[in-house]
């Protein structure tokens, strides 16, 4: 191998992708603004809900109802009238809308059981799923409370003490952001190195290649190295700058010990991509290819949805993916600030990974340059 040979390839692949603009936005993009966006988007959570109120009872009852919504779950509820409510459900104006009846009160405490109608906009599915809860809660303390004539105590017979070892204050936004820096590795890995292979078929510059004195793994290894590089310095800047400067969040362990273990992912995403670009013969089919690769990838990882609470068939099967022990990995080094003692059976399996993928793209691209 010419390590010459290697380098002046991927000053090649680096100059191709300059004068690539959609590629250099999609990076740019997936460092910084989904990132900062990811952060601050909790779907999660019950973040400034829209609800409007039908107050036909005007007791006591009623304005307790009302005053205990409040943000940052609820907007300040709006007033209105029971023809209202389905005209402002239909325009969105309204995510909730609350209808207290007339009697309210009385029939509380009468020992009755009166009915309180809540209608809500189910096409927002992750607030109505959990604005109803909290609404149901709500409701129930406060007519609890006005039955009881009193507000039950919070001293219990076991006091439990909450430590949260990070992110103490239980903001989603550190690990979404986090884990957006994580995602984007992947993604952007395996397609930047496919889309610069195909670029060459499409341009027919490999025919060109085949007829300098240069080898298969050669052009294989430059494409490995000039995309990694891309990639590895975006993440490196989305974590020191977008994350930790202009998020504030803080990163509990080492970022050079992060960055150590995105090099081996890299070299495993990058000869993926590799590979798949070789089984499409287009774009479109790659893109096609990477809709299946990449879904199960970012999907069953552990990223977005905790490994324990899958099917332990599919925890075995996803150990052969490398992006399942890179998060392993990266949360426990950028999370509770874990070193190279704790991680090292990750970075072994994807060393070893990284080594099997490399040596299945090499000989597919062999076969490919034929």
């Amino acid at each position: 191998m010419n390590l010459v040979n290697v380098f002046q390839l991927g000053i090649k692949e680096l100059r191709g992708l300059w004068r690539d603009p959609i590629m250099l936005i999609l990076i740019v993009y997936s460092f910084t603004l989904s990132v900062y966006t990811s952060a601050n988007s909790t779907p999660d959570s019950l973040s400034n809900a829209t609800i409007s109120i039908v107050d036909e009872d005007q007791s006591e009852l009623s304005s307790r109802i009302v005053t205990a919504f409040y943000q940052p779950y609820f907007v300040e509820p709006s007033f209105i009238t029971i023809p209202e409510m389905d005209s402002r459900m239909d325009e969105g104006l309204d995510t909730f809308a609350l209808n207290i009846p007339a009697g309210f009160a009385r029939d509380v405490l009468a020992g009755r059981s009166p009915d309180i109608q809540l209608n809500v906009d189910a096409t927002r599915m992750t607030q109505a799923f959990t604005g109803s809860g909290y609404i149901q809660s709500i409701v129930s303390s406060e007519v609890s409370e006005y039955v009881d004539s009193y507000r039950p105590s919070d001293d219990l017979p076991v006091d439990l003490t909450l430590r949260a070892r990070y992110n103490s204050s239980l903001d989603p936004g550190w690990f979404g952001s986090i884990n957006s820096v994580i995602q984007s590795i992947t993604m952007l890995s395996i397609v930047l190195t496919g889309a610069a292979l195909i670029r060459e078929k499409e341009h027919g510059t490999v025919e060109h290649l085949l007829v300098m004195p240069v080898t298969s793994f050669e052009i294989m290894l430059s494409k490995i190295w000039s995309m990694a590089l891309v990639v590895l310095i975006a993440s490196a800047f989305s974590i020191i700058v977008v994350v930790q400067m202009l998020l504030n969040v803080p990163v509990a362990g080492s970022v050079l010990l992060f960055m150590v273990g995105a090099v081996l992912m890299l070299l495993a995403t990058t000869a993926l991509g590799i590979f798949l670009a070789t089984m499409a013969g287009t774009m479109p089919q790659f893109g096609l290819l990477l809709i299946l690769v990449l879904l199960p990838l970012q999907v069953l990882s552990g990223g977005m949805t905790p490994r324990e609470s899958m099917p332990e068939i599919i925890q075995n099967i996803m150990l052969a993916a490398p992006n399942t022990h890179f998060i392993i990995l990266s949360q426990a080094i950028l999370f509770r600030g874990a070193g190279l003692p704790v991680v090292w059976p990750q970075f072994l399996a994807l060393a070893a990974i990284a080594t099997l993928l490399v040596w299945l793209a090499l000989n597919r691209f062999r076969r490919f340059l034929r």
